[in-house]
């Protein structure tokens, strides 16, 4: 298992035994397949909340996803992952009850299908409080038609600026705490949200774990389509780094310390 930086303790069993998880899926144009994830994030141990953002669909995601069991919210035009991502933690934050730990937050892909439960494993480190962040890892996907140029310029950019180097920088499925999510936030924009938010919680001393996880989606293929896919993957991915290569430069001006987590 991957780790960036050194991995915490475990948290009590007391603390653990109330800890909830909220699965929010970001989603646009997903009738086909949105009902299948629901179903089976709903199966994911500790769940009680499965959460979809339809970001401005144009189908009839948010009425299929509705009838599979999830709580729906709908963006009224296309506002992007990060802003469904942010929506979404937003929603789940004012059904957490009081008195109990907020819930954890496990982002999953609508395109899943029935293998969104096996994001399951991404639930043990944060929830044992041996990480802050759990981050996919995905087998190789059929009909997948990328080079590696995007996931490669991540990894380095990760790496530079941080020290770790994460096996799949991209990966959309991660659990991480409710404290971590709104370190992150203000997030990145487009696809570059994940980049984003690992530098900035590495940054600021939040643990980063990869695990393994048996998942299947949509690929992009190697055709006119895809390519222009990877290229706005490239541009947003490399807005996010620039960004926060500025920022590293100017808080190293004004003797600004990176590492702010207590």
């Amino acid at each position: 298992m991957p780790v960036a930086k050194t991995p915490r303790p475990a948290t009590s069993r007391a603390g653990r035994d109330t800890q909830r998880v909220a699965v929010v899926i970001p989603a646009k144009d997903e009738q086909e397949r949105i009902a299948a994830t629901v179903r089976s994030a709903r199966a994911i141990p500790y769940v009680d909340l499965v959460l979809v953002v339809d970001d401005g669909s144009e189908d009839d995601t948010q009425h299929v996803a509705r009838d599979a069991g999830a709580v729906v919210v709908r963006h009224s035009h296309n506002r992007g992952k990060a802003a469904a991502m942010e929506t979404g933690a937003a929603v789940v934050a004012m059904r957490d009850a009081p008195g109990r730990p907020p819930r954890l937050l496990l982002f999953v892909d609508g395109d899943l299908g029935d293998t969104a439960v096996n994001t399951a494993p991404l639930v043990a480190p944060v929830r044992e409080g041996v990480a802050d962040v759990a981050i996919a890892l995905l087998p190789p996907q059929p009909g997948a038609g990328g080079r590696g140029i995007v996931v490669g310029a991540a990894r380095r950019a990760i790496h530079n600026l941080t020290g770790w180097t994460p096996q799949q920088p991209l990966s959309g499925m991660r659990c991480l705490t409710r404290e971590a999510f709104e370190a992150a936030t203000p997030l990145a924009h487009g696809w570059g949200v994940e980049t984003g938010m690992t530098i900035d919680l590495l940054r600021k001393g939040y643990v980063a774990v990869e695990v393994p996880c048996d998942l299947k989606h949509r690929p992009s293929a190697n055709d006119f389509k895809g390519q222009v896919h990877r290229a706005g993957q490239y541009r947003d991915v490399m807005l996010a780094v620039n960004a926060r290569r500025l920022r590293g430069a100017f808080d190293a001006l004004r003797g600004v310390h990176g590492d702010s987590k207590s």
